[in-house]
């Protein structure tokens, strides 16, 4: 052991404590073993909760001790001490003997375990310290129990395992109210389920006590549990879930769950689908992820399909949502696999037109033909559907040429029955099997008898689905069997497909395909709809939704561009558009996605106004898209709000929302060179920064762990040195002054000369720091700036560093104390409500 330390600690000398700073790490490092050991026989006598003199002595060398620790990098050599002095303060008393009054073991426990949570990605350390950091969870101490459950938090990421033994003791501290261990429990969920599932409804009775981000790792942890497909855990959690399916926050959250449990026990859910319906008809936004859930219940009997289709069919008439095609694909499959519920021409009422309503209209008359017919048990139901069907044909056909147009339809029907024999679960129909004489006799008006059988120009080969093109045949307005989010998938394109449900999904609409009548499209499209002239001729989709058309085509191009450039320019959580003296301006709200113990944004935001609103909406739709596995259409909830936003900010002659995002699928580079340079202006990335391993925007404390413990440690100035300040006497007379500056805790300290020994002036309250800015350099200047201002609510000071360097430390470091003050006040306030 070095002769200093071994003077110190062997004789307590707290008056030689100090010179240990003075020696350097790379001295001392091989004694810290040592040092550690004998720590820890001075921490257990006797008599060291009422000396003071051994105490000072102790927090001295263990901060030496972890300072050279961290500085040296050598925490694997060390780790058994350390961790050895660090259990050994569970022997004693930790509670707080007096008001906000830690012990002297909790004191030195504090501090190991900020030295150990800067290392929690180090398996070594991890295999010594969960052990210990288990045990701490019922130590009594808020302040231990809270570093401790951030340190396992983080551990959880990389060493889910070696946590997984202490399940139980996080689980009984999870119980007790830390609700930080929260996060921790799904990662552990994975390697040993069972103590969660012993305590599950008990966690799950938390949620009301709970903040959101906790409540959404409970949510997250019942996902995981979905996952393992666990029938038991699953039907003990059903009813929680139904009960907080009515909180707007995590709706989408909850549904993905329901999803994923109808995959592989739909029969769970049927009792509950009369409580489903009522929650859907009051929230319409919902209605996508409930129709996969009762497409799910419907295929178990023909009983509960029965059930469940006059639902979906009363939802395919309402126009409050825009999830028709899903609906539609999910009766569809439903009547597919029991054909007696509709009878084996089914098929003909999904193709007789092209407005929803007028398809939910004809199945609810031919549900309650069938009720009706099976209540007057009707052995057979094939003699009285075509004549259903024949009167169905008549009301809507012309009274003119009727004979000969019956003529053509048998003879269509009749070609497409005998297609139906092919083995094909994706089928489209084409005109182009008729002859160009046959085709000449029929017009095709969607409002008439043979709206029913127009189809797309192309269509997927019956054998292998791939696309191929009919040289002769006509573009004509069509209603597809397939849903095309669903090709190339494996599955049934009928099924609802779980995989595609993600926890992390926003609560916006899925993409819609809106098909019109004809009465609502343009005169020519009609006349040359009947005129069979192939260049004029569209689908229903491209008058109506042109954005959805644009987006499936440059598909993948759009989610790799929303992904690089989510690396460079931040997503904001939050955008209004407010009015200014000029023009509109965005208001962006910005936190961090971790939110973790030192977060600088887990309950405040980064707040940014910017005189450019468009470039930031046209990033916050290309991010909107990134989220999604299929085009978003017009007709989303997200893109009707980023809609009502460009409106807002939209210029008189200026194009709308959805030729913006046509013309220009993506931003400009000018734009997005304006954007980063107004980030950079407002110093945003000093206190954020883009996390490779979390694929997120975390603030600097979230991102730098083993810089936070150190920032936050009570009297440690986070940076000090000389400044210089302008004087302004008369506002033509402008001088320098060098003073020497402190930034700890919640002040930038200064004294009045160039000495820390100086005595102090009156410090900034950094809560009351309104903004930090680079004072504009001239053009001339091709230099980096150097000086900076600091505004306050009563007064504006400026200072300048001794070069570029230190100039960007301060600005940074300056930032984050400001943005963790505000934290601070946050969180204090909140505390208050």
């Amino acid at each position: 052991m070095h002769q200093l330390f071994r003077l110190v600690l062997g004789q307590k000398d707290l008056s030689r404590a100090g010179d240990l700073f003075s020696l350097d790490d790379s001295e001392i490092e091989d004694s810290l073993t040592e040092a550690l050991e004998q720590i820890k026989i001075i921490s257990s006598s006797s008599d060291y909760q009422t000396n003071n003199n051994d105490q000072a002595v102790v927090e001295v060398c263990i901060t030496r001790i972890t300072t050279a620790i961290r500085e040296t990098g050598s925490i694997e050599k060390h780790a058994r001490a350390l961790v050895g002095l660090w259990d050994s303060c569970l022997e004693h008393s930790l509670r707080p003997c007096g008001k906000d009054e830690d012990t002297p073991h909790a004191k030195i426990a504090s501090d190991i375990t900020s030295c150990i949570l800067q290392n929690y990605g180090r398996a070594p350390v991890a295999a010594l310290a969960v052990p210990v950091a288990a045990k701490f969870l019922g130590s009594g101490d808020a302040g231990v129990c809270g570093s401790v459950s951030s340190y396992l938090a983080l551990a959880a990421t990389a060493q889910a395992g070696l946590l997984a033994r202490h399940t139980d003791a996080i689980v009984d501290s999870a119980l007790r109210g830390n609700a930080m261990l929260l996060r921790v429990l799904p990662a552990v969920y994975e390697k040993q389920p069972q103590p969660i599932n012993r305590h599950l409804m008990e966690l799950l009775a938390l949620m009301p006590q709970l903040e959101q981000p906790e409540q959404y790792h409970l949510l997250r942890l019942l996902h995981v549990a979905a996952k393992r497909k666990q029938p038991e855990v699953a039907q003990k959690c059903i009813p929680f879930l139904i009960g907080h399916l009515k909180d707007s926050t995590h709706s989408d959250v909850i549904l993905n769950i329901l999803t994923e449990i109808t995959g592989y026990d739909p029969v769970a859910l049927s009792t509950f689908l009369p409580m489903l319906k009522e929650i859907g008809e009051r929230f319409p936004y919902l209605i996508g992820q409930m129709a996969k859930i009762y497409g799910a219940v419907g295929h178990v009997d023909e009983e509960r399909a029965r059930s469940c289709l006059p639902f979906l069919v009363s939802q395919l008439a309402n126009m409050e949502h825009s999830f028709h095609h899903i609906l539609l694909l999910e009766i569809k499959s439903i009547t597919d696999t029991f054909s007696s519920i509709l009878g084996p021409q089914s098929r003909d009422i999904f193709r007789m037109s092209n407005s929803f309503t007028t398809v939910a209209r004809l199945l609810t008359q031919q549900l309650e033909t069938t009720k009706a017919r099976s209540s007057r048990k009707k052995p057979s139901t094939e003699v009285e559907f075509p004549e259903k069907l024949e009167e169905i044909k008549l009301t809507l056909a012309e009274n003119e040429d009727h004979e000969k147009l019956q003529v053509k339809i048998q003879a269509f029907e009749d070609k497409i029955n005998a297609e139906s024999n092919t083995p094909s679960s994706i089928r489209r129909y084409s005109l182009g099997q008729f002859s160009k004489e046959e085709r000449k006799d029929i017009r095709f008006n969607r409002s008439k008898s043979l709206a029913l059988h127009t189809v797309l120009t192309k269509s997927l080969s019956s054998d292998g689905g791939e696309v191929v093109e009919s040289e002769d045949v006509p573009a004509s307005i069509f209603v597809s069997e397939t849903d095309p989010l669903s090709q190339g998938n494996d599955k049934s394109p009928f099924k609802a497909n779980s995989d595609r449900s993600q926890l992390g999904n926003c609560t916006v609409s899925h993409p819609t395909i809106v098909y019109t009548e004809s009465e609502n499209l343009p005169e020519t499209v009609k006349e040359n709809c009947q005129e069979e002239t192939p260049e004029t001729t569209a689908s229903p989709v491209e008058y109506q939704d042109k954005l959805y058309l644009h987006l499936k085509e440059n598909f993948s191009k759009v989610k790799a561009y929303a992904v690089e450039i989510g690396k460079k320019i931040p997503v904001p959580d939050q955008c209004t558009i407010e009015d200014s003296v000029r023009s509109c301006v965005a208001k962006l709200f910005f936190t961090c996605s971790l939110k973790g113990h030192y977060c600088l944004y887990s309950k405040s935001s980064f707040i940014l106004i910017s005189q450019e609103p468009q470039p930031w909406i046209h990033i916050m739709f290309l991010f909107q898209q990134s989220l999604f596995p299929e085009p978003l259409s017009i007709q989303s909830h997200s893109v009707q709000f980023l809609r009502a936003l460009w409106e807002k900010t939209q210029a008189e002659g200026a194009h709308s929302f959805e030729t913006a995002m046509m013309e220009s699928t993506f931003p400009q580079q000018k734009d997005l060179d304006q954007v980063q340079l107004h980030l950079e202006e407002v110093r945003f990335f000093d206190v954020f920064g883009f996390s490779e391993a979390a694929g997120a925007w975390q603030c600097f404390m979230c991102n730098n762990p083993d810089k936070a413990t150190v920032i936050n440690q009570d009297g440690q100035p986070l940076i000090e040195g000389k400044l210089k300040e302008k004087q302004v006497r008369w506002k033509f007379i402008k001088r320098w002054k060098t003073r020497y500056f402190t930034l700890a805790g919640n002040q930038l300290l200064f004294q009045k000369g160039k000495s820390k020994d100086d005595p102090d002036d009156s410090p900034i309250e950094l809560s009351k720091v309104q903004s930090v800015k680079v004072v504009a350099r001239k053009r001339r200047d091709r230099s980096l700036p150097r000086a900076f201002e600091i505004f306050t609510d009563n007064k504006t000071y400026v200072f300048k560093a001794k070069d570029e360097k230190n100039a960007k430390e301060w600005l940074q470091c300056i930032n984050v104390a400001v943005a963790q003050a505000k934290e601070r006040e946050s969180r204090e306030v909140t505390t208050y409500l």
